[in-house]
């Protein structure tokens, strides 16, 4: 399958979306399956074991919420086309392959509920199955145009250059609100923000309105990380696919960490500083201990409620960003996402 320069006819609305996917998805399902055949062609070609490794991941298994942006950005202005398929499949490889990554820089054992392919198979595995996915990525966008291309490619380098800030940081407890929000904006917003740009260049919307979609999806990108930091303290495991609290023995500051520590008084800050320096395993009974203690200083100072709260002022700043678009069932969908990055448990 390679992109026509011809636009298909967009699809009507459908009753939902199969595979546990976001709702609002629901008037693009039919090209979210698109999207997901073009990846598992991608792969077809390729030696039995890639095959079964990709397969373990189940890309495009999740929630799909990057590729369902590029559709509902091209939505937004009309129909959509063979191109804003096969830009939704590089966004979704391009995302798999860093969460590869990541898992290795992290040491991650777990996602989406199955194990992960470094804990399985090795580090030298898990990347090389990410640089696969990323070899491919380059193949396919030799069939886009070339600004396209160069707007990937340019996404791509923001999310290397997140991570590798975050690893600086590492362990920083002077890391301000701020700096932390510049780092997620790389690498996390710069794939959601690339996705709305990709689908609104490719339905011939004008500037305005790509750097419109372009505000839109960094800012709900920055809503998304914030909350799943949020979550990574107070969700349950079996909910949000890894274990809770992987930031902390990351040694990662997030937010409701910046703002427990930019609040507590003298005591408070320094009992944080050392379960912070000294993260003991959860499961253990002094791992309960000092976990308790900080959910315990987490509400007192109210940092999960000032995080969420701040998820939902990025969130409502993305919606702001693409008011003057005009009224389409795209749009509607996109306020809808907006939304549901704040109020989601997994």
């Amino acid at each position: 399958m390679q992109p026509s320069s011809q636009k298909g006819r967009a699809t009507a609305f459908n009753s939902g979306v199969s595979g546990g996917r976001v709702s609002a998805f629901s008037i693009v399902s039919s090209e979210l399956a698109q999207v997901k055949s073009l990846i598992e062609e991608q792969l077809r070609n390729c030696s039995e074991r890639v095959r079964e490794l990709a397969e373990h991941i189940k890309i495009g298994g999740g929630k799909m919420i990057r590729p369902g942006l590029v559709l509902l950005s091209g939505r937004a202005f009309g129909e959509l086309s063979e191109e804003h398929i096969y830009a939704a499949a590089i966004v979704e490889m391009i995302h798999s392959a860093t969460l590869l990554h990541d898992d290795v820089v992290d040491e991650g054992r777990s996602r989406r509920g199955v194990a992960t392919v470094n804990w399985l198979e090795g580090n030298e595995s898990a990347v090389l199955l990410g640089d696969f996915l990323l070899s491919r990525v380059f193949r396919m966008c030799v069939c886009l145009d070339g600004h396209v291309a160069e707007k990937i490619a340019s996404a791509a380098a923001q999310t290397c250059e997140g991570e590798l800030r975050q690893i600086a940081e590492r362990g920083n407890r002077g890391l301000g609100e701020t700096e932390y929000i510049e780092i997620i904006s790389q690498k996390t917003a710069a794939l959601f923000e690339v996705a709305c740009v990709l689908g609104g260049m490719l339905a011939r919307a004008d500037e305005s309105r790509v750097q419109a979609l372009a505000d839109y999806g960094r800012k709900t990108g920055i809503a998304f990380q914030i909350t799943d930091d949020v979550l990574d303290l107070i969700g349950e495991e079996s909910e949000i696919g890894k274990p809770v609290g992987s930031d902390l023995g990351e040694r990662n500051l997030t937010l409701p960490i910046i703002h427990l520590l930019r609040t507590a008084v003298e005591g408070d800050r320094t009992t944080v500083k050392r379960i912070l320096d000294a993260p003991v395993p959860r499961e253990t009974e002094a791992g309960i201990n000092e976990w308790s203690l900080l959910a315990e200083k987490l509400r007192t100072h109210g940092s999960i409620e000032y995080a969420q709260k701040r998820a939902r002022e990025f969130a409502g700043e993305a919606i702001a960003a693409i008011a003057k678009l005009r009224e389409s069932d795209g749009k509607t969908a996109l306020i809808e996402i907006s939304r549901f990055v704040t109020e989601r448990d997994a």
